[in-house]
């Protein structure tokens, strides 16, 4: 799927508008990211676009109840004309990301003071959940974006967060 590495996100930034997430969030956050430069596999699928094939840069925002994805060249740092946009309803995502919440609010409680088998289990939850996510965004992508699991990963993690202050 890489092409030498063409079909690859280089570079990501979310919408923040002075966002201070606790630090556990944020920590997420910043292993998302910096894990999804690292690695990631991500193949724009517009037909329109294909002269384009990457590496990109890509900013990520909700607005109007939508994930926003723009896509940059990776030669526009400076992001002044996306080579595309894909809007993403967030509606389908609501259970998901509401209950991947409570679970990792109980997660993080039980760290403090449970046992490591309540840990444990209460973890393998939080991955169900996030793998059903992550899931769920390659296939409301799918004929858009193509992307491998981990990538999807890390992209329902970013969506998560940014749903703190939708």
């Amino acid at each position: 799927m890489t092409e030498g590495g063409r079909h690859r996100i280089v570079a990501l930034t979310l919408e923040q508008e002075m966002i201070r997430w606790n630090p556990d969030v944020q920590r997420e956050i910043d292993v998302a990211i910096f894990d999804l430069k690292e690695a990631n596999q991500f193949r724009l699928l517009n037909p329109r676009r294909a002269d384009i094939p990457g590496p990109y840069r890509a900013h990520l925002a909700i607005r109007d109840r939508q994930l926003l994805l723009d896509l940059y060249a990776e030669s526009d740092a400076a992001r002044a004309t996306a080579i595309d946009q894909i809007a993403l309803a967030t509606s389908p995502f609501r259970r998901l990301i509401r209950d991947y919440f409570a679970i990792c609010e109980s997660y993080y409680a039980a760290i403090k003071d449970a046992s490591p088998a309540q840990i444990e289990a209460i973890d393998m939850g939080r991955r169900g959940l996030h793998n059903e996510g992550s899931e769920a965004l390659q296939e409301r992508l799918g004929e858009k974006v193509e992307m491998d699991f981990d990538t999807a990963r890390r992209m329902f993690t970013l969506l998560c967060a940014l749903h703190l202050k939708a």
